[in-house]
């Protein structure tokens, strides 16, 4: 049995970040049913949006695996009477509509937990319900990685931001919502009271970003992102093999690694080098050290590298490619990539799962993604 089995979700929600976690809510046994407008989540057309003449959309079924699409106009008064007796029916409620547009609907969370009290309403908004920019557009890359100061702390000052991968952000929320909403369950378990669940990008940006914040906080100033040539720490740091493959050095503790890095690249003598003898004066030779280190690793392919850092206990990871990642037998291993039904017509989607697993419960997805307004005459049939 899935942990949420017996519990039903609405979702209102586009793009990423509520229908993200409202897929795991599905993978984890509820039943979800996708409330889309007439037009359908943009993010079903997400490869058109960017210039590309192709119906398919991945990104769009790994987030909206295991769902019922239920096509309402809530502009009319039929649409709005048949969400309100599918909420009146639902435990939770997930939507990343705006604040404004919430309200102009009649579903702000105060309005809602008035006509369903046992309700839990999860909202993920850009900038959250308080304060003079709640209704400003939060995507991804402006509400998560812009605003809170990632993206000002990926490179060193003075240099340009980089570019952004899509996505990140609006899983990192879309977990937080679901860690929200499971705990107001656990609550209305106890005191039969729904309540507010209530995550934006900006605060779990800020979050993420914590430890570079709280120093910020403390100092007045930020840290430091250095370049790899001048990283404070030679042994956490990148550095480039004979065949052109990155991998970094995980030597967190300095002085526990240091025996083992110079073992492995057999150099020795670094050892008593007064320059690198001793963590203080490592640090005071930074340049020097990585360019040591960037001329020994340049002598040998990776696979050479990792026989003899594992073979001297050192701590490092390669940097792999999307496709070494697809292939990956950890990753496998660890159950990080599932299988599920196509869309419609479709062929079989491998995409990546949920990232928490349960033992001893089948983590199959048990259907894909829905097509546009898929189930609405079934799932109004179940109104009646």
């Amino acid at each position: 049995m899935r942990p949420l089995e017996g519990f039903s979700v609405v979702e209102l929600g586009m793009w990423v970040a509520a229908p993200a976690a409202a897929t795991m809510l599905a993978d984890w046994g509820a039943d979800v049913i996708k409330v889309e407008a007439p037009t359908g989540d943009p993010n079903r057309y997400t490869l058109r949006h960017v210039g590309q003449d192709i119906d398919s959309a991945p990104p769009f079924e790994t987030d909206n695996r295991g769902k019922r699409s239920v096509v309402l106009d809530l502009r009319s008064e039929d649409g709005k009477d048949a969400l309100e007796r599918l909420l009146e029916r639902a435990d939770v409620f997930v939507t990343n509509l705006r604040p404004g547009a919430l309200e102009r609907l009649g579903l702000a969370p105060d309005d809602i937990r008035v006509r369903h009290p046992r309700l839990v309403i999860g909202t993920l908004t850009g900038y959250g319900w308080a304060g003079a920019e709640r209704d400003r557009a939060g995507y991804d890359v402006s509400a998560f990685w812009a605003r809170p100061g990632i993206a000002a702390m990926l490179n060193p000052a003075g240099e340009p931001p980089p570019g952004i991968r899509p996505g990140l952000g609006d899983r990192t929320a879309a977990a937080n919502l679901v860690a929200g909403v499971l705990a107001a369950l656990l609550r209305r378990a106890r005191t039969g009271e729904g309540g507010v669940v209530d995550v934006s990008l900006l605060r779990s940006g800020t979050y993420a970003n914590g430890n570079d914040l709280a120093l910020q906080n403390f100092f007045g100033k930020r840290g430091r992102t250095r370049p790899r040539t001048e990283h404070e720490s030679p042994l956490y740091n990148s550095y480039q093999a004979a065949d052109g493959r990155w991998f970094w050095l995980v030597g967190l503790e300095g002085s526990r690694h240091w025996p083992g890095v110079i073992k492995a690249l057999g150099r020795d003598d670094l050892g008593t080098d007064e320059r690198f003898a001793t963590g203080k004066a490592r640090r005071g030779h930074v340049r020097e050290l990585i360019a040591v280190f960037d001329e020994e690793f340049a002598k040998l392919p990776l696979a050479e590298w990792a026989e003899r850092l594992d073979a001297e206990g050192v701590w490092w990871a390669p940097v792999q490619t999307l496709a070494e990642v697809s292939a990956d037998p950890q990753a496998e291993a660890v159950g990080a990539f599932v299988e599920q039904p196509g869309m419609g017509d479709a062929p079989p989607l491998r995409t990546v799962a949920t990232p928490v697993g349960f033992w001893g419960v089948d983590e199959k997805p048990r259907a894909g993604a829905p097509t546009l307004g898929e189930h609405t005459d079934e799932v109004l049939g179940e109104l009646s």
